[in-house]
């Protein structure tokens, strides 16, 4: 996002009757027409999730538009490329906040039966906090989501689910683009999932695994190093401090890890490695995966289906990643490991992970065998 003043400069008028710009404008059909204001642009693209890119059309007002055909009731992302160089909607202040790629996000709305379209009912809390680390040497956030009714002062503890995100977002990506406290308070509400707390911290290991970009991905060790502290730092800074602070159960069987991409990659390798930690494991597109099976968990055997109440690992048809997700729940199975093996349509998107942690959390703390 570092060409985006430049953008704005040259191309977007900032005057008053560019604040009145509507973009996007959602229509009954499930139709969405985007606009942007670029007088002196010579091409202008957009770029947007369950659509096809496509060429913009100039008016005579300098207003760039153009009209998706009718798209499923979700949340997606998209940015326009402005003679070259990519951009938010200016227009538009519902962003998908990112560490590297920062877009806007357009919700076409559903049915309220669709999991992260907010209803009518009680809601949870989702507090932020701030700890300096010692183990990754830096200030860390981490949030937490307490469910609808959630009394500190009373005698009841919860159990809790440690939620992980992916490779360049940041802390909040579960709770502002995967709406994993609307889908909780829905699931709830619906008694359909357990009360639980989900702890969201910032996932990574050191700096410059983030530093350097989509180029430090190629850095194997910059990655393990930050996979490995990640694991350390969650041991034991995070997971004692909310057991400190929060009214939430210390027992295994009351704990889960899950996550996405990257998260789902660390959510394996810390929940697979630390049975007596966590009984609950899921892995949503995991990304960055060790295809050294045998070094990342050396510990798997049929010893640890007794431990476990649930590993469920999943993965969109589409997406790049599906071959070695589909290569490590092989050899899970030749190692005797019961497990879920979910594959989905879908591509790495936000639209996938939201449904699978609606699939996923009416699954945990229900049978502890």
């Amino acid at each position: 996002m570092s060409n985006l003043p430049v953008v704005l400069a040259l191309s977007v008028v900032t005057s008053a009757s560019a604040q009145t710009l509507v973009s996007p404008e959602v229509h009954a059909d499930g139709g969405v027409t985007f606009r942007l204001r670029a007088p002196n642009a010579k091409e202008v693209l957009l770029r947007c999730e369950g659509t096809k890119a496509g060429p913009m059309q100039k008016g005579k007002d300098g207003v760039w538009s153009v009209t998706t055909e009718p798209m499923k009731p979700d949340i997606y992302a998209y940015s326009f490329q402005v003679d070259g160089l990519r951009m938010i909607d200016p227009a538009n202040p519902l962003l998908k906040y990112n560490l590297l790629n920062t877009d806007s996000q357009v919700h076409v709305p559903g049915p309220a039966t669709l999991p992260w379209e907010i209803n009518n009912v009680p809601h949870g809390v989702v507090h932020r906090h701030l700890y300096h680390s010692a183990i990754v040497g830096d200030d860390c956030p981490f949030l937490v989501y307490t469910p609808p009714a959630y009394d500190p002062a009373a005698k009841e503890s919860y159990p809790v689910l440690y939620l992980l995100h992916g490779y360049s977002d940041a802390e909040d990506a579960w709770v502002s683009v995967g709406r994993a406290n609307i889908i909780l308070d829905n699931l709830i509400a619906q008694g359909r999932a357990k009360p639980m707390l989900i702890v969201m911290p910032l996932g990574y290991g050191n700096k410059e695994v983030i530093a350097n970009g989509w180029a430090g991905l190629r850095k194997t060790g910059v990655w393990q190093d930050s996979i490995e502290k990640f694991r350390a730092a969650l041991l034991q800074e995070v997971i004692p401090q909310v057991e400190k602070v929060y009214r939430v159960s210390a027992d295994r069987n009351d704990r889960a890890i899950a996550g996405l991409s990257m998260g789902g990659t660390q959510s394996l390798f810390i929940g697979l490695n630390a049975p007596d930690r966590f009984a609950w494991i899921g892995a949503f597109s995991s990304g960055g995966l060790d295809a050294n099976f045998e070094k990342a968990y050396p510990a798997i055997n049929e010893s640890i289906n007794a431990r476990l109440h649930l590993l469920w690992i999943a993965c969109g048809q589409q997406d790049g990643l599906i071959g070695l997700n589909q290569k490590l729940v092989d050899w899970l199975k030749s190692k005797g490991i019961k497990l879920t093996w979910v594959p989905t349509s879908g591509t790495h998107s936000f639209t996938v992970w939201r449904r699978y942690l609606a699939e996923l959390a009416p699954l945990l703390f229900q049978d502890k065998r």
